[in-house]
């Protein structure tokens, strides 16, 4: 016969059974407050309606809730890749400097072709030719661009013939903007209506005439000037201010062009002799304590003493003349012009301008890391191509 059950025979079967007894008690609790969490959760979701279930929540059986609402299909979410640090300062760039525009300029019945005008924004305008390269870049001074330049070549159907200026503008660009778009345009026409002139007679009145229709205007600022005419086998060169034009005969730099400041001696007489005072200033010499230049275009309120007088020199185009720079002074500043043909020279085989372009870039690049923070504007021009 089977042994009686007995309590003291299987003690740890007993205690078995009550643990077991308690883990059921502890698993139905633990599935009643799941269940408790499920319903509070769903009554707060918007997947579910408020009214499906009542404010106090219930806790009977599962078959008398509602069934929730199907969830909506999960969108996927698109990772963020953060860009490269070179595609950063791409993107930087392409804000700050707009695409190129060209803007050429026709002369009609005054028989001048298109100026090669190429303005990128408000920052930089480059121009590749072959006979002549242009760059011109704002200064870290901040602000807008304040240079101007012309370029005509090919004036009454001649390819010898041109007219090539750099405006540096001040207080604004409006003045360097007016005699960029005027002043070649005023020397032929003081050339057609007096047969017997000379260019440099011509030169002269246009810019007499550039700044008077420019006071017209009744505009703010000034510009400096420095223009090159080139005209059957002829260079005529003429300035107002401290723009500057170099040229390079067999690799020797010569300055064709007096910096009009009033630190020049003969300037300083003329103003003083006029009434105003010249004084310096933190190494800077100025008129009336205000204006560094001594001659420009525009500069209403100092007129009586900044006057618009070009000087002008000139020269026959002969095959020792290799090249033109013409150039604002935040170039002047920093590169002598002895560099600045040396430069040129050194980026092309024996002087043979097969990319004025580049050497103009380079110059404004080398004043640059010299610490010029004004506006630069360089023009190379391939002399060899105009001789006669």
């Amino acid at each position: 016969m089977p042994t009686p059950f007995s309590i003291q025979s299987f003690p740890i079967d007993i205690e078995s059974h009550h643990h077991h007894h308690l883990s059921l008690s502890l698993f139905l609790c633990l599935s009643l407050g799941f269940l408790m969490a499920v319903v509070a959760i769903g009554v707060n979701s918007p997947a579910f309606s408020p009214s499906t279930f009542p404010k106090t929540p219930s806790f009977c059986s599962p078959l008398s809730i509602a069934p929730p609402l199907p969830l909506p299909p999960l969108l996927p979410v698109p990772l963020r890749i953060e860009p490269a640090a070179e595609e950063k300062e791409s993107s930087v760039l392409s804000r700050k400097r707009p695409a190129r525009l060209s803007i050429p300029r026709t002369m009609g019945s005054a028989g001048f072709g298109e100026v090669g005008v190429r303005e990128v924004g408000a920052e930089l305008v480059e121009v590749r030719e072959d006979t002549y390269g242009v760059y011109s870049k704002r200064g870290r001074r901040g602000g807008r661009l304040e240079d101007r330049f012309s370029a005509v070549v090919g004036i009454q159907g001649d390819s010898k013939q041109a007219f090539f200026g750099v405006f540096d503008g001040h207080g604004g660009a409006k003045a360097a903007e007016f005699a960029a778009k005027n002043m070649d345009k005023n020397i032929l026409q003081h050339m057609a209506g007096n047969s017997d002139s000379n260019m440099e007679e011509a030169v002269r009145d246009a810019y007499l005439k550039t700044d008077a229709d420019f006071m017209l205007e009744n505009a703010n600022g000034g510009t400096c000037c420095v223009s090159a005419w080139i005209w059957k086998g002829e260079l005529v060169v003429s300035n107002a201010g401290d723009c500057r034009a170099v040229i390079s005969r067999g690799g020797t730099a010569e300055a064709l062009t007096t910096d009009h400041r009033p630190s020049l001696e003969s300037e300083r007489e003329r103003i003083e002799a006029l009434g105003a005072y010249v004084d310096c200033c933190r190494g800077i010499w100025r008129i009336q304590g205000s204006l560094a230049v001594s001659r420009s275009i525009g500069d209403q309120h100092l007129k009586h003493w900044v006057i618009p007088v070009p000087e002008t020199k000139t020269l026959q185009v002969s095959p020792d003349c290799e090249f033109l720079v013409l150039a604002s002074d935040g170039l002047w500043d920093k590169v002598t012009n002895q560099e600045a043909v040396d430069l040129v020279r050194a980026m092309n085989v024996d002087a043979n301008l097969q990319d004025p372009f580049s050497a103009c870039k380079k110059l404004a690049e080398l004043s640059m890391r010299r610490g010029s923070t004004d506006d630069i504007t360089v023009l190379v021009i391939d002399l060899r191509r105009f001789v006669s």
